[in-house]
């Protein structure tokens, strides 16, 4: 019996040094894949460790292919020639209603906020020349490389438009840009009330000596395409500081999101179609009339002549049609008779 006992200890004894003994190869043979796992994990995601940082530019876009193709492959050269790691965001409004930069560029902050950690607000026909103008991080504040100083067109103190580069975390902290702002203009100036109010200071280049006229290029011609300008009494009345709007009201469907290579420069076009609440913001869309002044300005001057008897015509008709009505007697001045 003694001799059972010893027999059954020895053999519990063996299956224990044999278990711990497959517990110990199994974690010698999974620890060299979770090391190698987290190296890789760490390499993809550096741009938030703080070893590099990535830039994303975002053009708020609409019917400007033919700059489109200029400033692609041009930023993406002058970004290459700093070594800025670099995406470029197009994004382009495909709905019916007026352009709204402010949207545009808050959404390419959604779509690109994961794998950049801080933006570019970038107009598309604004090309930087002089290759001192810094696209570096900016660590300490807005930085706006298009200054009054520079711009070829805007020179107000306040102005913060044309390009503007802004860390992810301040853009979060700021609630981005308005959605007020429909048709062009004004949502920059809005902007920098929003950075004023946010305590934080917009820094410029310095050092620059190419001046208004040689520090960028201005792909623009009104002839080609013109701005819309309009500005009804209601969108005046709300042209000033907006606290109700911005990322968190946000409210737009991506429609299609796709990648486009131009002389071998990538961009990622992302097509959207903003939702207007038309009791907050009713002139999102415009009145027929002015649509059809718009549609006017635009012609040339003997179609305007055309399209202006046209309507003169028309008007006509409708007074005489009045006046027939007017002059025929009606029922009971007949049953008079």
């Amino acid at each position: 019996m003694a001799h059972h006992l010893r027999t059954s200890r020895v053999i519990k004894l063996l299956i224990l040094c044999l278990l711990a003994t497959v517990v110990v190869v199994i974690v010698l043979a999974i620890q060299p894949v979770i090391q190698e796992t987290s190296c890789q994990c760490t390499t993809n995601r550096n741009i938030h460790t703080g070893k590099g940082h990535q830039l994303a530019i975002i053009v708020p876009f609409r019917d400007r292919f033919e700059q489109l193709q200029e400033f692609v492959p041009h930023i993406h050269q002058f970004l290459n020639a700093q070594k800025i790691r670099h995406v470029i965001y197009v994004i382009n409004q495909v709905d019916k209603y007026r352009f709204n930069r402010g949207s545009l560029i808050n959404i390419g902050f959604l779509q690109s906020r994961e794998e950049s950690d801080y933006i570019a607000m970038h107009d598309v026909d604004l090309l930087p020349m002089n290759p001192d103008l810094s696209y570096s991080f900016p660590r300490n504040g807005p930085f706006h490389v298009a200054a009054p100083n520079l711009h070829p067109k805007y020179h107000y103190d306040d102005f913060v438009g044309g390009i503007l580069l802004v860390a992810n975390d301040h853009f979060q902290m700021l609630n981005g840009m308005s959605n007020k702002f429909w048709g062009w203009g004004r949502e920059d100036d809005e902007f920098y009330r929003r950075i004023i109010d946010a305590k934080l200071t917009v820094t410029r280049p310095t050092g620059i000596t190419t001046g208004e006229n040689g520090t960028f290029k201005h792909v623009h011609d009104e002839k080609i395409i013109s701005r819309d300008m309009i500005q009804t009494v209601e969108q005046k009345k709300n042209a000033k500081r907006d606290r109700k709007t911005g990322l968190d009201t946000m409210n737009y469907t991506v429609v299609s999101k796709n990648n486009l290579h131009i002389e071998g420069a990538e961009c990622i076009v992302v097509n959207v179609r903003l939702h207007c609440d038309t009791k907050s913001t009713p002139w999102c869309e415009l009145p027929y009339s002015v649509k059809q002044l718009i549609k006017l300005h635009k012609l040339q001057p003997e179609e305007q002549k055309t399209w202006l008897q046209q309507r003169l015509n028309n008007v006509e008709r409708v007074i005489m049609a009045r006046r027939a009505a007017d002059e025929k007697p009606s029922a009971t001045q007949r049953s008079d008779r």
